[in-house]
């Protein structure tokens, strides 16, 4: 079995956050931002296989371009694209503009692998000044990607939708494990 099935047969038990969404009550719609084909599909057949609604594009401009179009409810963007730090651009570009800054943004990159070069947020100041939620190194972990996401999405909601009084929502910057490297932020508490 090649790698690319291996990581879609690991997708099927998953739990998916995909019933409603934020904006549309409809599956979460995850925007894919990278160059790499291979990349763009084998996730979104992970993605759409869990019940989310998948929408692709091989660089930022063109992910501006479809977030223009449909509002995504969560970026998924790699780091290396058409410059070294063009996915740190375009994190920081989603979460200076109004209509896109509460878009949970995770950036998924094999820069320290194939560079040797370390973006890993080391804290959740780092993050902040990354403009992201969380940080993967690929390949990813499918099972740790879909959780992350379903965590993101529901922090995302809690905060959109107005709290009863006393009702308690997930604490920004909260901190979860990626099993397969060091300490991932996010909303998520580790399980």
């Amino acid at each position: 079995m090649g790698a690319a099935s291996e990581a879609f047969s690991e997708a099927a038990p998953a739990r998916c956050y995909c019933e409603k969404t934020m904006t549309t009550g409809k599956p979460a719609l995850i925007l894919i931002v990278d160059d790499d084909y291979d990349f763009l599909e084998i996730n979104r057949l992970i993605l759409e296989r869990a019940g989310y609604r998948v929408v692709m594009a091989a660089e930022p401009k063109q992910a501006l371009v479809r977030m223009a179009e449909e509002k995504p409810d969560l970026i998924i963007t790699d780091l290396m694209m058409t410059s070294l730090d063009s996915g740190f651009f375009f994190a920081r570009t989603v979460r200076e503009d109004p209509r896109y800054a509460n878009i949970p943004v995770i950036i998924a990159t094999s820069v320290s692998s194939a560079l040797g070069l370390d973006f890993r947020p080391r804290s959740d100041e780092d993050r902040e000044k990354m403009h992201v939620d969380a940080y993967f190194d690929k390949p990813l972990n499918t099972p740790r990607l879909l959780a992350t996401i379903a965590d993101l999405l529901r922090a995302a909601a809690s905060r959109a939708a107005p709290q009863a009084p006393g009702a308690a929502s997930p604490p920004a910057g909260a901190r979860f494990a990626d099993p397969d490297g060091p300490a991932v932020s996010g909303p998520a508490s580790e399980n």
